[in-house]
């Protein structure tokens, strides 16, 4: 049996939560053609970026490593030629606007053929990178290839931290 002291005390509480929940403003709809709130489509920090952007940007980022790389290695003249079919090699292809939309129209099986020739372009640009790699590296001092070594090895990150130093990913400590 509920005393008067309970039903009252219930009674205070949901008056107090309501009061809360009716002083929240409402959210406002956003204007018609204008971006979502951050974190309403899956990006990251704020940045809405389309895939040109971020193609774009890709490549800036891709060129300050290579200038850095180069520098780094004080390459001589004779080298230069080895360096440039080195950092040819890494030139991505264009990709047709669409592609992904067309995706979308193809069959399981089509999409699986679709998927699978895309990897093995992926495999042969790979293959090309790593014997321009081997040309290059051949042509480095054993000074110079212990800093290519040293500047080209795979950044490695601590179990269960975030590769971007955010700290450890949802359900890293259940892993253990």
């Amino acid at each position: 049996m509920k005393s008067p002291r309970h039903s009252l005390l219930a009674a205070g509480l949901l008056a107090c939560a309501a009061f809360a929940a009716s002083a929240q403003p409402a959210p406002s709809a956003p204007a018609e053609g204008a971006p979502p709130p951050a974190g309403m489509n899956g990006q990251r920090h704020g940045k809405t970026m389309d895939p040109q952007q971020r193609m774009e940007r890709m490549k800036e980022h891709h060129a300050k490593r290579m200038e850095a790389l180069k520098a780094k290695l004080q390459l001589t003249p004779a080298q230069q030629p080895a360096w440039d079919a080195y950092a040819s090699a890494f030139t991505p292809p264009a990709r047709p606007p669409g592609a992904r939309e067309d995706l979308a129209k193809l069959s399981t099986p089509e999409r699986l053929d679709r998927m699978q020739a895309r990897q093995a372009e992926r495999q042969a640009r790979f293959a090309k990178v790593a014997d321009a790699t081997r040309s290059f590296y051949a042509q480095l001092s054993p000074q110079q290839r212990q800093t290519f070594d040293a500047e080209t090895l795979p950044r490695m990150h601590a179990r269960g931290e975030h590769p971007h130093g955010h700290g450890p990913r949802p359900g890293d400590a259940a892993r253990g």
